[in-house]
């Protein structure tokens, strides 16, 4: 099958496709260029890619476990925003820095609704 084949089999948009390509969690058409061919393996990789960050694994766990190194992988920094007594958030600390902004924007909302709701 075509790379657009296989995206649409795997339900993945094509630069997807390309960009698993290039970090190496999927392997490369035996022939490249307009004359790619994909099979069934490629397919299974792709399912397997998408079930593994249903999980919650980044891509780069996923392609340790894919590697077969079944490791627990190191301990990452985390943020944690207490909003509330009861509300707490955690974020990856190793988050790219425009995510982090954004997170901390929807955070900064969510606390000053919380306190609105909690003063009536």
């Amino acid at each position: 099958m075509t790379l657009v084949e296989l995206a649409e089999a795997a339900g993945l948009p094509p630069r997807t496709v390309r960009f698993y390509i290039a970090r190496g969690l999927l392997e490369g058409p035996a022939v490249a260029g307009r004359g790619a061919d994909y099979g069934s393996e490629h397919l299974a990789r792709l399912a397997e890619i998408r079930k593994l960050q249903s999980r919650g694994l980044t891509l780069a766990e996923v392609g340790r476990v894919l590697a077969g190194d079944r490791r627990a992988p190191a301990p990452s920094p985390w943020y944690n925003y207490m909003l509330d007594e009861d509300v707490h958030v955690w974020v990856r600390a190793d988050a790219a820095p425009w995510r982090l902004k954004q997170l901390r924007q929807a955070i900064d909302a969510m606390s000053a609704r919380l306190r609105k709701e909690n003063t009536y």
